[in-house]
């Protein structure tokens, strides 16, 4: 069975639709840091909406990580810390505008004034947690899907558009909801999922190529840099099942580092036997990125919006914290026995219960 829409749901995408016919200039944006999820999404939508003859134009906050490249359409983006006044334009003249894989305005940072101010009305396809519908004019959200692009097929399909979904475009869908459960690893137990990826490799896509572009090619630097992160800076906490990597600005730049390079690095850990959730720290300009991810029931969206003011999945969430490097880990180190007590140790009993 395909994936089923509620009432109100049909109702968005058939409000999407038409707005979409009378409609000449499309801006189509997504969240800050884009990751697969974000930039398959939105490539794949102007792919599509360009075939129908409209001027799209894909608007990210800021510059997608380099790992990227081979997503189609890459070099078409704009954004915004880099073509200011490109954006401008495209905001100004936009009849719709397209918000891509993310829930609230709070994620599109410096863009978000863009989209408020803009007349143009706001359509949100997304898959987290809790979204703020109440600033866009339609909403098609769905949590329980394991990524944006894979609910913006079944969009896609709803409304009529699957003709026009050439080789890019399905290489773009691929792309996404392979980087969103980190090549089908995690939340990624929906039959949907599968029946989309049938469907992608019957358009021709090649899943292998995209596995060893997306997740097996890295430059000597980032080698160096990911095997420094793992044999220096890796702390495990056994009795708390979880595990740490913490790299600072100068280690980074050490080892050249550019945006993408730490992409995974976080998964690591994970694979040590009795390790149910991992966090990395990343030092910035003026904060600590923080990235975590889990196996099994583990909640690593709670421990980020609790503690690190973000949010995400259950296995898969990211945050920041305001400060320096060494208290970002000191704070991950003292909540380790609640989350042990609260996530593991009640799970464990709530399942000898059972």
């Amino acid at each position: 069975m395909s994936e089923a829409f509620d009432l109100e749901q049909l109702r968005a995408i058939s409000g999407i639709v038409d707005a979409v016919n009378h409609s000449r200039h499309i801006v189509i944006t997504c969240h800050m840091s884009p990751d697969g999820d974000a930039m398959g999404s939105s490539l794949a939508l102007a792919r599509i909406l360009r075939a129908k003859k409209l001027d799209v134009t894909v608007v990210t906050p800021d510059e997608p990580n380099h790992n990227l490249e081979i997503i189609p359409g890459f070099r078409t983006v704009a954004p915004l810390t880099r073509s200011p006044n490109r954006v401008k334009r495209a905001f100004e003249s936009a009849d719709v505008i397209f918000c891509l894989d993310y829930h609230c305005l709070s994620r599109v940072d410096r863009l978000a004034p863009y989209i408020t101010e803009s007349k143009a009305r706001r359509a949100m396809i997304d898959h987290h947690l809790d979204p703020d519908i109440s600033v866009f004019d339609w909403a098609v959200s769905k949590p329980q899907r394991s990524s944006t692009c894979s609910l913006l097929y079944s969009v896609i399909k709803r409304a009529g558009w699957l003709d026009l979904m050439d080789l890019e475009a399905a290489t773009c869908i691929m792309a996404g909801m392979m980087t969103d459960t980190n090549n089908f690893s995690h939340n990624a137990n929906h039959p949907e999922d599968y029946r989309i990826t049938a469907a992608l490799l019957e358009k021709g896509v090649d899943k292998n190529a995209l596995w060893r572009a997306l997740f097996d090619t890295y430059s000597e630097d980032c080698m160096r840099l990911n095997g420094y992160a793992i044999s220096q800076k890796m702390r495990v906490y056994p009795e708390a099942h979880a595990a740490l990597i913490t790299l600072t600005r100068d280690e980074l730049n050490k080892y050249n580092y550019t945006k993408g390079d730490t992409e995974g690095l976080v998964n690591k850990p994970l694979a040590i036997p009795g390790v149910i959730y991992s966090a990395f720290m990343r030092e910035e300009r003026d904060y600590i990125k923080v990235s975590m991810r889990s196996v099994g029931d583990f909640p690593v969206d709670i421990v980020c919006s609790r503690h690190f003011g973000g949010g995400g999945h259950r296995n898969a969430a990211g945050g920041e914290f305001h400060g320096t490097l060494d208290d970002a880990a000191a704070l991950f180190e003292s909540i380790l026995d609640a989350n042990a007590t609260e996530f593991i140790l009640s799970s464990h009993v709530k399942s000898l219960r059972m």
